[in-house]
């Protein structure tokens, strides 16, 4: 696959880094000198927004989750993203409330959803922090690591082949109406690093009889 990536922080590097194994990765963002540093860094490719959309077959939002729409428009809007996967890893989460700060009850990614009315979108890797992504072995307590992701019919193939590229093993809770249980629980998680937790922090699943989620 051609990944593009809007963004060039260590949630971008630590997942590009990963995927380049397998797929093209291309790094970008608004200030093109920090996506060349962060991609030469990374071992991948660097360019603008507009460029890393337009090859792509996969677009990961990777910046502040603030900046999310107008990252989108500034990579063409939404008709660039027409028939792409898109994959939002973002938490809209207040560190000094540690609630999410949307007050619709709908969750990012459905609002990135209508953004895209074209795209195929999902929600996956917000669940945890940089040193996780990073980690070369996904595995905590001698259990592989759990990604629980949500996606449209359109992206649950390709969400969970990138799981599976990190290390990690995929599990989807749905469609994108559950992701905002992804943004919730997610709160967790920050809460705890925040109060000092190790970087490596996560909530692993414990599936004693593995069954499908209906």
């Amino acid at each position: 696959m051609k990944i593009g990536v809007i963004g060039y922080g260590g949630m971008a590097k630590a997942l590009a880094g990963k995927w380049a194994r397998k797929h093209e990765v291309v790094l970008s963002g608004r200030n093109r000198a920090n996506a060349e540093a962060a991609a030469a860094a990374t071992g991948v490719k660097a360019g603008e927004p507009g460029e890393a959309v337009a090859v792509a077959d996969v677009v990961v939002l990777a910046t502040r989750h603030e900046d999310v729409f107008d990252a989108i428009e500034g990579a063409g809007g939404s008709d660039a993203f027409r028939d792409k996967v898109v994959v939002d890893i973002n938490n809209p989460i207040s560190v000094e409330t540690f609630l999410t700060t949307r007050d619709d009850r709908r969750s990012l990614t459905q609002a990135i959803a209508d953004a895209l009315p074209g795209a195929h979108v999902g929600k996956a890797f917000n669940m945890a922090q940089v040193a996780v992504w990073a980690d070369p072995d996904m595995t905590y307590d001698g259990r592989r690591m759990v990604t629980l992701y949500t996606a449209d019919d359109g992206a649950d193939a390709t969400l969970a082949e990138l799981i599976e590229d990190v290390g990690a093993e995929p599990l989807r809770l749905g469609g994108n109406e559950h992701a905002y249980q992804l943004e919730a629980a997610a709160a967790i998680v920050i809460k705890l690093l925040f109060a000092g937790g190790d970087p490596h922090t996560i909530l692993n699943l414990i599936r004693p009889e593995a069954k499908p989620i209906r």
